[in-house]
C-alpha cells in the first residue's frame, strides 16, 4: 500500500514520456515553461480561492499520507480485540486502561478511556459516532483540495494553449516558426490533463481510499469496545467483528485463528 502512490505516478508519466520517444518526439519538446507557469500557477491560484489557509497548510501533511501512510490489518485487529475481550472478562474492565499500547490509533484510546471512566455504552456510542463524524468531514476537506486542483487544470491548459495560439496568430509573417509555436501552445494542455490525472485527481482517490478503509477500521473499533464493555463472550466478539471483513479474507481470520 505504502509505494503504490509513487509507483503509480512513475508508471503513468513514465508510459507517456517512453510513447512519446518511441514515436519520435524529444523530451526537449515536452518542456515549456511558460506553460508550466499558467497551468500549475493558474491552477494553484483557483485552488487556493476554494480553500481558507488552514485548510491548504494541510497539503504537505496530505501529500505525505497519500505515499506513507500504512493502516492496521483488519485481521490482526480483530484478534487484539478478541484476546483484550478474554482478558478484560478474567480482569475486570479496568485492564483495559493498561492496555492501550497495542492500539496505535488515538481514536481507539479516547474510547478505551470513555469505557474505563464508566460511560454508558449508549453515550459512549454517541461520542465515538461524532468523532467519526468530524474526521470523516476533515477528511473530504483535504479530498476536496486535489479534487478541486484536478478540476482547474484542464481548464487552464486549455487557457493556456489558447494563449499561445492567439500569440502565433499575431506573429504570421514567419510561416516557418508556426508549426513549432502551435506544437508549442498545445503543451500547455498536455500539462493541465497530464498533471489532472496524473497527479490530483489519484492523489485525491488515494486519501478517498485510505479514509473509506479507515472508517470501517473505526466502526470496528467501536463495535470491539462496545462488545468488551458489554462482557461479551470472545466468540461472540469474534462473531460480529468478522462481518467486517470482506468475504475472501473472513476464511484466512478463521485459519488465523486455528
Amino acid at each position: 500500500m505504502r509505494a503504490t502512490t509513487v509507483i503509480g505516478i512513475i508508471i503513468a508519466l513514465g508510459s507517456l514520456v517512453v510513447a512519446f520517444i518511441i514515436d519520435g518526439g524529444a523530451i526537449s519538446a515536452l518542456l515549456n515553461p511558460t506553460a508550466a507557469l499558467i497551468v500549475f500557477g493558474g491552477t494553484i491560484g483557483a485552488t487556493t480561492v476554494c480553500f481558507s489557509m488552514q485548510e491548504l497548510k494541510a497539503i504537505p501533511k496530505l501529500i505525505k499520507i497519500s505515499i506513507f501512510k500504512e493502516l492496521p490489518d483488519e485481521a490482526v485487529l480483530i484478534e487484539n480485540l478478541i484476546d483484550l475481550s478474554d482478558s478484560v472478562r478474567r480482569e475486570g474492565i479496568l485492564y483495559l486502561e493498561k492496555q492501550q499500547e497495542p492500539f496505535e490509533d488515538s481514536f481507539m484510546h479516547k474510547g478505551i478511556q470513555l469505557v474505563v471512566d464508566g460511560i454508558e455504552p449508549e453515550m459512549v456510542r454517541m461520542i465515538m459516532e461524532t468523532e467519526m463524524y468530524t474526521i470523516r468531514e476533515h477528511n473530504n476537506t483535504g479530498i476536496g483540495i486535489f479534487e478541486a486542483a484536478g478540476g482547474f487544470a484542464p481548464t487552464m491548459g486549455i487557457i493556456g494553449t489558447v494563449m499561445g495560439l492567439v500569440h502565433v496568430l499575431g506573429n504570421l509573417s514567419n510561416p516557418e516558426t508556426l508549426g513549432p509555436a502551435i506544437a508549442l501552445a498545445f503543451i500547455a494542455t498536455l500539462y493541465g490533463i497530464g498533471s489532472a490525472n496524473i497527479l490530483w485527481l489519484p492523489i485525491a482517490a488515494k486519501l478517498r481510499n485510505l479514509s473509506e478503509k479507515e472508517d470501517i477500521l473505526r466502526e470496528l473499533m467501536l463495535e470491539g469496545l462496545l462488545s468488551i464493555q458489554a462482557g461479551y463472550n470472545p466468540i461472540i466478539v469474534r462473531e460480529r467483528l468478522t462481518a467486517f471483513l470482506r468475504p475472501g479474507r473472513r476464511q484466512d481470520d478463521e485459519e488465523w485463528s486455528e
